[in-house]
């Protein structure tokens, strides 16, 4: 005789233990959460659900794997945005492919290695790439998807070279790209198939992860993690049962270093919030400290996210002289740090790659209290 099996009821019950495990188990919520995604999505191919339940609650003995663990110890970290356009306007120079490749070998790794290491911050973030259309570093599969010739991808690995020089001084390397096409450049734009808005842009993921996927692959253990900036449609770009989505992208940064952290930005949102269980810590992008908002904080975590924030010390990102006091700088800093968080000071560059003694004196403040608490 023949059974039927009732896989909405298999389904059913299988959230019913997820739901029960959480209770006990709150640390493990967002990792349940993505168990309950996948559960949710493969719910209509049959056997592959009660292989999925299988595979899962065989596997949830094993402790999860926290990415971002090593932010919190961190505590805090500098960023710069070094891009082709920026650096244009505050220097007042026409930008062409070869002007950009003289910056990029003329950057001072070491010095600004050694400025990191002075101001006692445990990590590092620096822009790939974000509208311009230059970016600093090669990559075979964006030059052929765009077809620019000459590339506007550097011929110096400038990430590479940070990497050697912070990590012989204790410090970690992350790195910002945007998660769309540089609006800035209409041939890229095209080639890609970006459309700039509320769309799935399916072509240009499938595409985009390419390009992501080869970075992440030369680069290996040498980046710890991604920020990825302008992921402002999350529900109508990412969040699908198949890929291109949340996970696969994911899975594309992590495909040279699966224990690196990565968090996805929604944009500027002064409560703290995480938009996927595929991402590791908040993006946490504010441009008013005072709007800041940490709410329902749980060891450091906010819905299983680590909690960090990313603001900027200059009158904008990347620009202007210092916008606030010390005792502000430092005000600002406890408001994240002692809720268990993690927080990030955008600093205006120079174009030799050094940071301007102005901030080293306001971030050396900030390494100085904390190494005290």
């Amino acid at each position: 005789m023949r059974t039927s099996v009732n896989f909405e009821a298999i389904a059913t019950l299988a959230i019913s233990l997820l739901l029960s495990i959480v209770k006990r188990a709150k640390r493990f919520g967002a990792k349940l959460l993505k168990a309950f995604w996948e559960i949710n999505c493969f719910a209509q191919n049959g056997f592959v659900l009660a292989l999925t339940l299988i595979l899962f609650f065989s596997s949830f003995s094993a402790p999860a794997q926290d990415r971002a663990a090593w932010m919190g110890e961190a505590r805090w970290g500098v960023m710069n945005h070094y891009l082709a356009d920026w650096r244009a306007r505050v220097d007042q120079i026409d930008m062409s492919v070869e002007t950009w490749n003289q910056l990029i070998g003329r950057f001072d790794v070491e010095g600004l290695a050694e400025q990191i290491k002075t101001v006692g911050a445990g990590y590092y973030i620096i822009t790939v790439c974000q509208n311009s259309g230059y970016y600093l570093s090669p990559n075979a599969a964006y030059d052929r998807i765009v077809g620019i010739q000459p590339g506007k991808c550097s011929r110096r690995d400038l990430v590479a070279d940070l990497y050697e020089a912070l990590y012989r001084r204790g410090i970690k390397l992350m790195v910002y790209p945007q998660s769309g096409a540089p609006n800035g450049d209409k041939i890229a734009k095209e080639a890609l198939q970006w459309q700039n808005g509320p769309f799935p842009n399916k072509e240009f993921q499938i595409k985009w992860e390419q390009i992501i996927r080869e970075w992440s692959e030369r680069w290996g253990e040498k980046i710890a993690g991604w920020w990825f900036d302008g992921c402002y449609w999350p529900n109508i770009m990412y969040q699908s049962c198949e890929a291109p989505n949340f996970e696969s992208f994911a899975a594309a940064a992590r495909a040279g270093n699966p224990a690196r952290a990565v968090a996805f930005n929604r944009g500027v949102v002064p409560r703290l919030i995480s938009i996927t269980p595929h991402e590791d810590y908040t993006a946490g992008e504010i441009n008013d400290m005072e709007r800041l908002e940490i709410r329902r904080a749980f060891e450091g975590e906010v819905d299983g996210a680590k909690i960090h924030v990313l603001s900027f010390l200059g009158e904008r990102w990347g620009m202007g002289a210092p916008r606030y006091s010390e005792e502000q700088v430092l005000k600002y800093t406890h408001s994240v740090t002692k809720e268990g968080g993690v927080i990030t000071w955008d600093v205006p560059i120079q174009a030799n790659g050094l940071i301007a003694q102005p901030f080293i004196e306001q971030l050396m403040a900030v390494g100085k209290a904390l190494n005290k608490e």
